[in-house]
């Protein structure tokens, strides 16, 4: 079962994102570390799509450098 759009955020907020607000159900979530915003579309009960986790987890791999 894929994470949902909810656990992605989680993930970002607890590794130090913050959220800059969006338009609709879109929501930008930027690091002082991180060279570009991270995206993420949805309700917060949506199966978090395939770019989305893979945007997710490339943001933290920068994140670890």
């Amino acid at each position: 079962m894929p994470p949902t759009v909810r656990d992605l955020i989680k993930r970002l907020l607890a590794a130090g994102f913050a959220d800059c607000g969006g338009k609709g159900s879109h929501r930008n979530f930027e690091h002082p570390a991180v060279s570009r915003p991270i995206t993420i579309s949805g309700n917060l009960n949506d199966d978090a799509k395939r770019y989305q986790m893979r945007a997710v987890d490339k943001a933290l791999e920068e994140l670890k450098k």
